[in-house]
């Protein structure tokens, strides 16, 4: 691997966030039940990462705006734009493969 300083690893790190998040703005037709499906996580969990990691530095930031960083709108209002009913073979999917606690 490219030898890379702690200040390129974190400015390289933000950027591709910054993607993520831009991305799944542009891809609201996914639901968040895909998205643990596929891959284990969803909005709601870079929000909650996103959370930790704030209140971990001792900077407060609460659900509910750590939500509309990733979300780019209060949850709310995405909900009701874009989240659809969950199809039960969807269901059946996230039971199957939700996280373990």
């Amino acid at each position: 691997m490219t030898d890379l300083s702690k200040e390129q690893q974190t400015e390289f790190e933000a950027a591709a966030f910054r993607r993520l998040i831009r991305h799944l703005a542009e891809r609201s037709d996914v639901q968040n039940i895909d998205l643990m499906n596929l891959a284990g996580f969803c909005r709601n969990c870079l929000s909650n990462w996103y959370r930790e990691a704030a209140n971990e530095a001792g900077v407060p930031l609460d659900k509910e705006a750590s939500r509309e960083i990733v979300y780019g709108m209060p949850y709310e209002e995405w909900r009701a734009r874009h989240q659809r009913e969950a199809s039960e073979a969807q269901k059946a999917a996230f039971e199957v493969n939700r996280p373990k606690e």
